[in-house]
């Protein structure tokens, strides 16, 4: 989606919202359960340098909260 795009699409209407209520816990607090499988996976630079912000406070390594997250979404919806 070209910048231009994203501008105008930011401008209308989004049609009905639903509210859901906040599952997560920070990230600091996800924990890893299972054994993992190795993917590729292409996500965007502000989501990176979000978690390697907050791998770096917490001395682990960023994919390690990346996994976590998605475990956690994943068992609340399993």
């Amino acid at each position: 989606m070209t910048k231009h795009k994203a501008k105008k699409l930011a401008h209308e209407p989004i049609g009905r919202v639903k509210i859901v209520k906040d599952f997560l816990p920070p990230p600091e607090k996800l924990l890893v359960k299972s054994r993992p499988v190795k993917i590729t996976i292409t996500l965007s630079q502000d989501s990176v340098d979000f978690f390697k912000e907050i791998a770096q406070k917490e001395h682990i390594p960023y994919q390690k909260l990346i996994r976590a997250l998605l475990d956690k979404y994943a068992s609340h919806y399993r």
